[in-house]
């Protein structure tokens, strides 16, 4: 029998809303790490063709720039659509158990919404138009 070698493709992309605020938090070395799990849904037909619906959630882990951006600018009920690869994490209970979750590691995050519009804008009292977060965007192609 010969040697399959299947090609390393570990991408996914995923669209949801956040079931809650995000959790910023920074390592000891000062990195941004920010978490947050989104709800995504699917509807389909069954075989004797009634509509069907299930819904899963899943961790998002986002870090650096990336991390920050969405700890300032997510809440819980944005929508989103993350892209990114399967991590599987594996630890151990103070009990001594080997506990694993699958996780998402995002390395792009699409806000599906618009900021709301500053009330002081909608009847033309704002001095100045409402900051824009500025980001580097990556082009059709570019890895992180």
């Amino acid at each position: 029998m010969t040697d399959l070698r299947l090609p390393e493709i570990n991408r996914l992309v995923l669209a949801g809303r956040l079931t809650r605020d995000p959790d910023r938090r920074y390592g000891a070395d000062g990195t941004a790490v920010t978490r947050f799990d989104i709800a995504f849904h699917r509807r389909f037909r069954t075989r004797s063709g009634q509509v069907g619906e299930s819904t899963g959630f899943v961790t998002i882990n986002t870090y650096q720039r990336l991390a920050e951006v969405c700890g300032e600018y997510l809440k819980k009920g944005s929508p989103v659509l993350v892209e990114g690869r399967l991590q599987l994490r594996e630890w151990q209970t103070p009990q001594g158990e080997k506990r694993n979750r699958l996780e998402v590691q995002a390395d792009n995050v699409h806000f599906l919404e618009r900021r709301p519009e500053d009330p002081a804008e909608q009847h033309g009292t704002a001095a100045a138009p409402a900051a824009v977060p500025k980001g580097r965007t990556r082009k059709h192609g570019e890895r992180s």
